[in-house]
């Protein structure tokens, strides 16, 4: 994933874990987030609902191996940018990362 976005000329941060990513929020910036919907410790969809009520409106898209058409429409109707079941197109993830930006 790391190297699809930066080929096409988009700066990547990675982090190991929804808190990793936390504990760095306020020291870089970040335009858009990609983020699986199932990981250990704090999933994608929880760390969704942190960012939301804390105030962050930052672009999210979801990753996900599972079909859960519930979750889908849950996270769609609450502002996700983006869904995509794995394995993903790469040009889809990329034009999703693109309007997601331009919004």
């Amino acid at each position: 994933m790391e190297n699809l976005i930066s080929s096409h000329g988009l700066n990547v941060h990675t982090f190991a874990s929804a808190e990793s990513f936390l504990a760095q929020r306020g020291l870089i910036e970040i335009d858009c987030l990609i983020t699986d919907v199932q990981m250990d410790g704090i999933g994608g969809v929880e760390l969704f609902q942190i960012l939301r009520n804390i105030g962050v409106g930052t672009p999210v898209i979801f990753i996900t191996a599972f079909e859960d058409e519930r979750i889908h429409k849950r996270l769609m109707a609450a502002g996700a940018k983006g869904f995509f079941r794995k394995p993903f197109e790469s040009q889809a993830m990329i034009d999703c990362i693109e309007h997601a930006l331009a919004v």
